[in-house]
């Protein structure tokens, strides 16, 4: 399925899937970035999606299992010590700790960008998205796209390079 095509099928189908999303979450920003998600695991099988009887189907399906893990991940933050520690061998409680700590400010960081800036980071610097792939799915002018990816990168550098520092002062007094 090429671009064209992939327009013509699949992305009138983003309303009903909004819709969706919009039920299973109670947030319209979840919503938008399950559907989000859901578009770019539909790209990423285009090729796939003919074999499927009804695409359709196909979409609100995995705009739901998006909206579940979505709901599982916030409602699964809180992991015992015990099974950080058996989930991995190398390094110590306190290490995994940190590192746990440390992913999930990134992934406040992240969050807490704008839709647009959110996506595009996430497809070039997550899932490795070219950028004209990227204008391709998101519509965008390639500058628009390095502008956006620009501002991001920098806003999610700040924040982390902030909250770092507030951290250390925060250590420091008695």
């Amino acid at each position: 399925m090429e671009l064209k095509e992939f327009k013509i099928t699949v992305l009138p189908l983003r309303a009903k899937l909004l819709g969706y999303a919009r039920k299973m979450t109670d947030d319209s920003e979840d919503a938008e970035d399950a559907v989000q998600e859901a578009l770019l695991k539909l790209w990423a099988k285009r090729l796939e999606l003919e074999q499927y009887r009804s695409i359709e189907a196909f979409a609100m399906t995995l705009t739901h299992n998006i909206c579940i893990d979505m709901w599982r991940s916030k409602h699964n933050d809180k992991l015992s010590l015990d099974s950080v520690q058996a989930e991995s061998s190398i390094g110590s409680p306190e290490r995994l700790l940190e590192l746990k700590d440390e992913m999930r400010l990134m992934h406040e960081i992240i969050e807490s960008l704008p839709p647009l800036q959110r996506t595009i980071l996430r497809m070039k610097d997550i899932e490795g998205y070219e950028t004209d792939e990227i204008g391709e799915i998101t519509g965008c002018a390639a500058e628009a796209i390095r502008s956006n990816l620009s501002r991001a990168r920098k806003k999610v550098r700040d924040i982390y390079l902030q909250t770092i520092q507030e951290r250390k002062e925060r250590r420091k007094k008695p």
